[in-house]
């Protein structure tokens, strides 16, 4: 077995983001590069086997934030919405959460 070890320097900045799939649902993910990832999304196999099978994928919202450690809190959090309170981030951003 392989060990994969991360190199995104530890203050990287990251982005949040949300897609929309074209069966209406929602997917979550944080990312370094988000044009780069929207596109594997939508076109590779690295993309999330979650995503894979509901293509296309649409941007629909994205946070830069400073780093993993937060990309990855802000994600958890906004996993833990409903759906309609995801559509308010869509639409508001994360200031309401």
């Amino acid at each position: 077995m392989v060990k994969v070890t991360n190199t995104t320097p530890p203050n990287t900045p990251y982005h949040v983001y949300i897609v929309e799939c074209a069966d209406k649902t929602l997917y979550t993910g944080i990312t370094t590069d988000i044009e780069k990832r929207i596109h594997a999304h939508n076109s590779s196999n690295r993309g999330a086997k979650y995503t894979r099978y509901r293509r296309p994928v649409a941007l629909k919202f994205s946070q830069e934030v400073a780093n993993k450690q937060i990309a990855l809190k802000l994600e958890a959090r906004i996993k833990s919405l409903s759906r309609e309170k995801k559509y308010m981030v869509i639409a508001q951003g994360i200031n309401n959460l």
